[in-house]
């Protein structure tokens, strides 16, 4: 193993089709703050952060991409992204994902000590939501 500066993670950005209705996901269903919305991005704060760095998450439009080339989405290997939520909350926001009329599942991961939950945004990623739960039986 090598020593690294890294500290945290900085952001994640996807490229949208549609704006408006991924920052409503993002904000109403998901509950991040938005921190900056403009015409062709929205960013989300995600926690603090390190180094005067807030963690983000950034949704860009696709259509405002007159000089930036955005990754081959045929090459890609974004799986999922995941938000780490209290144990105390899992199954309430279980509910209310539920009660939105999302799809949910669930699963545990044993050897970690972790229990998600998953959701589809609207343009079809995968959201997790993982909290550390010590009454699972490691592996």
């Amino acid at each position: 193993m090598t020593d690294t500066p890294i500290v945290g993670l900085g952001e994640i950005a996807l490229r949208v089709d549609d704006l408006d209705e991924m920052t409503d996901f993002y904000a109403e269903v998901i509950g991040l703050p938005i921190l900056g919305d403009f015409d062709h991005a929205t960013f989300f704060e995600i926690a603090e952060g390190v180094e005067g760095h807030t963690q983000i998450l950034a949704l860009f439009d696709r259509s405002g991409e007159d000089d930036y080339t955005p990754p081959d989405a045929a090459r890609t290997t974004v799986d999922h992204i995941a938000f780490g939520i209290p144990l105390d909350a899992f199954e309430s926001e279980v509910d209310r994902l539920e009660g939105l009329g999302l799809d949910v599942w669930t699963t545990t991961h044993d050897w970690v000590q972790w229990r998600s939950l998953y959701v589809t945004d609207p343009e079809g990623n995968r959201v997790e939501l993982v909290c550390h739960d010590p009454s699972i039986d490691e592996a």
